[in-house]
């Protein structure tokens, strides 16, 4: 009986033992999670009673060399729906598919799935947002947005680029610098019931959003205007299928202009252009067709397609040949049309010859049997030396996504064939802006440039973030090379197949080409001009290439006039002053005089005023005899052969 009572006081000790251990792991337990974890559940609470919504940043703005803004943001919304805070699930799909443009089953779909949030529809009109806001729907959601926007719609659209839903640069300036443009997104945190059930009258939570950097960059908005209302214009006028140019200055790689028209609208990327349906129904495109033509439409040509340079490409044969030392200008050479290279016969654009010329005259006349022979002189190896020291093998480096390399033979490839047609600028291919970059270096002294768009970066307050370097690097050419080859360019255009790049008054240097498109049986043709002014002091060098004129293609023909235009607006544009020779000043009659008083004078009194003057027209506005008004104003230096406006009273 003892030994009962006391295993019984055992067992009731041990089982007050086991509670009085719980009792204390439970309040230890309590303890910690009170106080060593009381923030961090509370941060886990209010994670769960907190929903989230994002405020989207706004994009920083991309201004012009002249500080014009050419990409900037327009005020949107984004329209969400809350599943469980929906009230009226039917009101809500109404109302959002007649004010959105959206079918009823996609908006349905999305109204009725069980999510925390699902988002109706991006960049929304502020105006339409407006008006859903007015509804007071609950469960609908109106956040505020920013959508890309470009206020010269086409200008330069496959440079700058454009954006996607997400505001993310898509393609050109808009993704290279994408990480100084994109700002960081702000949010609103607000208060939840368990059920996900927004908590009236409760407060929100903001993190507000920090707006992207500026990018300033050289393309300068009138000059890429000029350039594109030339390069349509022969577009148009030779039915070709596309034109490209680009303006750069060649001391420093600055791009001034790139065209490749026709461009698109930055403002519809999505929208496939005319020229690219060609007649076709864009309806009846498969995705992948719409795909490879949009992808088509937005490749920026004059950095990712390479083609064979033609005659253009002299230049740079002739700068090795007089860097060598193989070649003096006073050379004679004689050209029967062609020239026999081991079992080819070659032939020269002019099919009976130049006959006897020299090395200056040759380039003059762009003949291609002294080419051949000067590039025979040269070598593979020393034209191949020459190829890499004015950058032929590498990218440029422009500060552009898709940038194409340069299609050459391997020198141990190369034979006596190969070399004539490399010498003249077949049987390899390059894109126009290496073409460029390496024109640049034989005219500026012989220092190879980085192009580029990017000049600095500012943060919306103003304070720069970054100015970019660009370092060059000297010593492609010697000096004296570079003075010579700027002389002999020059002569191309006042005295050779380049003449009609001619402007009174300027200094241009230049080259045209002719290239033959692959295969050669098709007789398709690129015609191309390549010039820079003043010649002297090359501010400014430019390249045009005209893809399958119809009708005549010849470079010097078309080309050259397209780039004598552009510089005609962009040389006094850039503060390049005319400077007339004693010869032009008398063929073009150059020169100023003032202009007389003719206010008060009669009509009929004027002719015998001004018969010695050399004016233009007269144009008379208003019915009366006696002149009350005159423009240019009297006093004022005006151009010979000016127009005069006389008002009568």
């Amino acid at each position: 009986m003892a030994r009962n009572k006391t295993f019984n006081r055992r067992n009731v000790l041990v089982i007050a033992a086991i509670i009085l251990i719980a009792a204390i792991g439970l309040t230890v337990r309590l303890g910690y999670l009170m106080i060593l974890k009381s923030a961090d559940y509370a941060q886990r609470a209010e994670d769960l009673h907190e929903r989230e919504r994002a405020i989207k940043a706004e994009r920083g703005t991309i201004y012009d060399k002249n500080g014009i803004a050419i990409a900037t943001n327009k005020p949107v919304s984004t329209i969400s729906v809350i599943h469980s805070q929906i009230k009226d699930p039917e009101r809500v799909i109404q109302v959002l598919c007649d004010l959105l443009g959206l079918s009823e089953e996609k908006v349905r779909k999305r109204v009725e799935k069980v999510s925390s949030i699902e988002r109706i529809k991006s960049n929304v009109d502020k105006e339409i947002a407006d008006k859903i806001r007015e509804y007071d729907l609950d469960g609908v959601m109106v956040d505020e947005d920013y959508k890309r926007y470009y206020p010269y719609g086409s200008l330069a659209s496959k440079v700058i680029g454009f954006t996607g839903s997400d505001n993310q640069g898509i393609i050109g300036l808009e993704v290279a610098y994408d990480k100084y443009l994109k700002g960081i997104d702000g949010t609103i945190l607000t208060l939840t019931t368990a059920y996900g059930v927004e908590i009236d009258n409760a407060a929100e939570d903001r993190i507000e959003p920090k707006a992207g950097n500026n990018l300033y960059i050289s393309l300068d908005v009138n000059i890429q205007k000029y350039a594109e209302q030339a390069a349509l214009k022969i577009m148009e006028a030779k039915n070709a299928n596309n034109v490209k140019m680009i303006l750069m200055n060649p001391q420093n790689g600055e791009l001034y202009a790139m065209v490749n028209v026709p461009e698109f609208d930055l403002n519809d990327p999505y929208t496939l252009t005319d020229n690219m349906l060609k007649g076709a129904d864009a309806s009846s495109l498969t995705s992948k067709q719409t795909n490879d033509l949009l992808n088509n439409m937005w490749r920026n040509a004059c950095i990712s397609d390479t083609y064979e340079p033609g005659s253009c490409f002299k230049i740079v044969t002739a700068t090795a040949a007089l860097e060598e030392k193989v070649v003096k200008l006073d050379d004679k050479f004689f050209c029967p049309g062609y020239k026999i290279v081991e079992d080819r016969r070659i032939r020269c654009h002019k099919v009976g010859g130049h006959g006897s010329e020299t090395f200056v005259e040759g380039i003059k006349n762009s003949c291609n049997p002294v080419f051949m022979e000067i590039g025979a002189r040269v070598g593979v190896t020393n034209m191949y030396k020459y190829f890499g020291r004015l950058g032929l093998f590498n990218k440029t480096g422009i500060d552009l996504p898709g940038e194409a390399k340069s299609i050459m033979h391997k020198p141990e490839n190369v034979g006596a064939v190969e070399l004539a047609t490399i010498s003249f600028g077949q049987s390899f291919q390059i894109t126009p802006l290496q073409l460029l970059v390496a024109a640049s270096a034989v005219v500026n002294g012989g220092n190879i440039v980085t192009p580029h768009f990017g000049v600095q970066v500012k943060s919306p307050e103003g304070t720069t973030v970054k100015t970019f370097k660009y370092e060059g690097a000297p010593g492609a050419v010697s000096k004296e090379t570079s003075e010579t080859m700027k002389k002999l360019l020059e002569a191309v255009v006042s005295e050779g197949t380049g003449k009609r790049a001619y402007l009174p008054g300027f200094k241009i240097g230049g080259k045209t080409a002719t290239s033959e498109k692959l295969p050669r049986s098709s007789n398709k043709y690129i015609s191309s001009f390549l010039g820079f002014a003043p010649a002297d002091n090359p501010q400014v060098m430019a390249i045009v290439l005209i893809d399958e004129p119809t009708g005549i293609y010849y470079g010097g023909t078309i080309a050259a006039p397209v780039i004598a235009e552009v510089f005609d607006n962009v040389l006094p544009y850039l503060g390049v002053e005319p400077h007339y020779t004693e010869a032009e000043t008398k063929e073009f009659n150059v020169g100023t005089i003032e202009m007389p008083n003719l206010v008060g004078k009669k009509k009929d009194e004027i002719k015998e005023i001004l018969k010695d003057t050399d004016y233009g027209d007269i144009y008379y506005l208003g019915e009366g005899e006696t002149i009350k008004e005159q423009f240019p104003l009297p006093g004022e230096k005006i151009n010979l052969n000016s127009d005069l406006i006389l008002y009568l009273e």
